[in-house]
């Protein structure tokens, strides 16, 4: 039998470890900009062209190379930032296998000019489908200007890949956010077809916070700052009342290095679990330093995912550096012990009697006193007289009954199907539901106002409000766009809204369908729009609110093709336009709610799949009294 075992050329192993590595072209920005920023550039330029595709290109003022330096820097493994294992644990810098190079010349073309500081000659070096075309002395600035061309072009099966201009575009963005977030003392510029994005300079953390979200996120910060033996926490949290439903702004960095920790994110959510709703997130931007030797970095490709030494303190460290900071700018709501209805609670005197401080009366009979008639008379024995009488009406019970008979008869019905007949009759034309509504059910009650509870056959069953309601929405909604009765409300005062880049560039996108939808929107220059009308069926919503939330839903789960837009609008209005958890409903409500909803051939998921109810069998509900 003939061997097997080969080893692999280096142009395959480099493709192969790009598909960890370059996974789209945010991932390219984020390696050059890392190896700019371990230059110690202090000002660094970003260009891109049709979202990174014809162009990356990153330029900085870093300390530069040497012609044999660049080289070197492009074979897998080559880097000057480790010398032996050890070094691992006391990394400085964002970079360390020496990898990024070597795979993004694999997927790309890249020119590459580089001078160090104090030389009056650079060289250019020009790299074609993993091979070196060519390495000339440039004339050039100190430091480097790396150039990314055609991405992917001899992969097909990557490029194919790659999402929609603006939601690459997107990706770029907040690959950009993360690292200005943690580079504070470097100059950046974000160019995007020769429009400027982003011009930020060099300033703290909260500024640099506002350059890039906004001032109102900024004015809706307070300063989180703890200092250990473990760990120095600093940076800021959002106050509760400004938490967001959808694509919070969360950021951990660690040592100046962003990191995903889904165990330190619990720590935060857990300080303000009674502060906001349930399906609310809280704003955060918190750095952690701790000694290098205590984490580790290198369990995951793109280094975002880092492990601690001392992961329980830090959590408990965490958690109550969070909490110390809501209550101390009064982010915690109080006990007011000086409001005026409260009640008078006496000193406590040890030797007191316990005794009570009135006297009984026992001839004191309240029937006896005088009685004020309507017309402002009194009688003496009116209440006795009244008292006499009722008990003698009472007296005959089959008479009584009688009365309640009679009257239960000439109560008129209600005009609309009762609630019974509307989950029986859905039910029989729904096969997706098997329940079996108990004929005689009549209760329905709320639950913290958040869940709607009914007795079934089956046992209780249990419906999310905001679930239920959103899914009557979205066929309600979508129905309507596909009859094109979708109307506009035009609005008496416009409102101005003011988005980030990201949030632009997505609108621009889809601003077309949303006019077909009822929208009527205008650009007013740079990331600047007004809303100047808006579909009626939301006409008493708030329409800046609703806009947001459908960008902020295009933008987390990728811009769909045109066939989706349609379901993907309708779902995010009936998202943001339905009743939410913490609202209470009457009667009335929750059956008229009930009842549309298993009117729908399928009420059990929302559209985009989560439990819309649930039934609490009646074995269960038995074994929790075994």
């Amino acid at each position: 039998m003939s061997d097997v075992i080969r080893l692999l050329p280096d142009s395959v192993a480099n493709l192969i470890a790009a598909g960890e590595v370059i996974q789209r072209p945010a991932s390219v920005v984020k390696e050059l900009v890392e190896n700019s920023v371990d230059a110690d550039a202090d000002n660094i330029q970003i260009i891109i062209k049709d979202a990174g595709r014809t162009l990356i290109q990153v330029i900085d003022n870093g300390c530069g190379m040497t012609p044999t330096d660049a080289r070197m820097a492009f074979e897998r493994h080559a880097t000057s930032k480790i010398k032996e294992a050890n070094d691992l644990f006391s990394l400085h810098t964002m970079g360390f296998r020496g990898e990024a190079l070597a795979t993004i010349a694999a997927v790309a073309e890249v020119d590459l000019r580089t001078m160090p500081h104090g030389e009056s000659i650079g060289s250019r070096l020009i790299i074609n489908d993993n091979r070196v075309e060519s390495q000339e002395p440039e004339a050039c600035v100190p430091g480097s200007n790396m150039m990314v061309k055609n991405l992917f072009s001899r992969q097909p099966a990557r490029r194919k890949f790659l999402k929609k201009d603006s939601v690459e575009l997107s990706h770029i963005i907040h690959e950009f956010e993360r690292l200005a977030l943690v580079n504070l003392d470097v100059e950046f510029t974000l160019m995007h077809n020769g429009t400027v994005l982003h011009k930020l300079p060099k300033s703290p953390m909260k500024q640099r916070i506002s350059d890039l979200f906004g001032k109102s996120v900024g004015q809706q910060l307070i300063p989180v700052e703890t200092e250990t033996s473990i760990v120095k926490i600093s940076g800021f949290v959002g106050l509760p009342e400004n938490a967001r439903r959808r694509n919070a702004l969360q950021y951990f960095f660690v040592n100046g290095r962003n990191m995903r920790h889904p165990y330190f994110h619990r720590a935060v959510m857990q300080c303000y679990e009674q502060l906001i709703p349930s399906e609310c997130h809280p704003t955060y931007f918190l750095n952690f330093s701790v000694n290098p030797s205590s984490i580790d970095v290198n369990i995951h490709p793109t280094k975002n995912e880092i492990k601690f030494e001392d992961e329980q303190a830090i959590w408990q460290i965490l958690a109550a550096a969070v909490k110390e900071s809501l209550g101390k700018f009064n982010a915690v709501p109080a006990i007011d012990f000086d409001s005026g209805d409260a009640p008078e609670i006496p000193a406590f005197i040890p030797d007191a009697s316990a005794s009570p401080s009135f006297k009984l009366d026992p001839t004191y009979n309240p029937f006896n006193q005088p009685y004020t008639s309507p017309t402002g008379g009194t009688s003496g024995s009116a209440m006795n007289s009244w008292s006499r009488e009722r008990r003698a009406a009472t007296d005959d019970w089959d008479k009584l009954y009688q009365q309640f008979e009679g009257n239960k008869e000439e109560m008129p019905m209600p005009p609309t199907e009762t609630r019974e007949s509307a989950l029986n009759s859905s039910i029989q034309s729904s096969d997706s539901l098997d329940l079996d509504i108990q004929k005689n059910a009549v209760g329905v009650m709320q639950l913290r106002n958040k869940y709607i509870i009914t007795p079934t056959h089956g046992g209780l069953m249990v419906v999310d409000q905001h679930r239920a309601h959103e899914r009557i929405l979205y066929e309600r909604f979508l129905n309507m766009i596909e009859s094109g009765t979708f109307s506009s409300q035009r609005l008496i005062f416009p409102e101005a809204i003011d988005l980030n880049p990201a949030q632009h560039v997505m609108l621009e996108s889809i601003a077309p369908q949303l006019t077909e939808l009822g929208w009527d929107i205008s650009c007013l220059g740079p990331n600047s729009w007004a809303i100047n009308g808006q579909p009626a069926v939301i006409e008493n919503r708030n329409p800046v609110e609703i806009l947001l939330a459908i960008l902020a839903d295009f933008i987390e789960t990728g811009q769909p093709i045109a066939d989706e837009i349609v379901s993907r609008t309708a779902q995010s209005l009936a998202r943001a336009a339905s009743i939410q958890s913490g609202q209470p409903l009457s009667i009335e409500e929750m059956d008229r709610l009930l009842s549309d909803l298993f009117k729908l051939s399928s009420p059990n998921y929302t559209a985009d799949g989560r439990t819309v109810l649930n039934v609490i069998s009646h074995e269960d509900i038995s074994r929790l009294f075994a």
